[in-house]
């Protein structure tokens, strides 16, 4: 397998980071329509399974995404970025963890309050720890939708710090992850 060195990301770095990309924005849409559903909508029962079940797989892909990053060598920051670039990114990378691994944990504790466990495309089933505080599921649920947010504005600031270094600053940043 391919690592990444201090001057380029892998392709398996490049594969899971757009990967993990394309997950939080196909949830977040989806999570934004499915609260809109009634209980006679066709997909009242299954896009919140699949929400949650691509949720845990997104999970599992940002574990891997954690471990492989702690057991690798991490491309440079561009000399092109001041030292103020390069704090804030690190900030945004630590805040971009910590607001996936909150939003799936909210999400965890709204489906899991009643007992059931998640079922994961039928495959194999999350177990649960049942009720942990009362209103679990509307305290988590305001949560999960809040932190959804934060995310996706997050991320879009991500993208878009992206694009002012290729397009104004004409460096090599968003090079790198293509």
């Amino acid at each position: 397998m391919q690592y990444d060195s201090p001057h380029s990301y892998s392709r398996f770095s490049k594969i899971i980071h757009w990967l993990s990309a394309l997950l939080i924005f196909t949830l977040f849409g989806a999570g934004f329509w499915m609260v809109e559903l009634s209980y006679y909508d066709a997909g009242y029962q299954l896009i919140p399974h699949y929400h949650k079940s691509v949720g845990i797989m997104l999970a599992g892909l940002i574990i891997i995404r954690v471990v492989w990053r702690i057991r690798n060598t991490k491309p440079l920051a561009l000399t092109s970025h001041s030292t103020l670039e390069k704090t804030l990114s690190g900030i945004a990378q630590i805040l971009l963890y910590f607001l996936i691994f909150s939003v799936v944990i909210a999400g965890y504790l709204i489906s899991t309050e009643d007992g059931r466990g998640i079922d994961v495309f039928n495959w194999f089933t999350i177990p649960s720890l049942g009720k942990l505080f009362d209103n679990q599921a509307d305290i988590a649920g305001n949560l999960h939708r809040w932190l959804a947010y934060m995310l996706i504005a997050l991320a879009s600031l991500h993208g878009i710090a992206a694009l002012k270094h290729h397009f104004y600053d004409k460096d090599e940043t968003l090079k790198r992850m293509l």
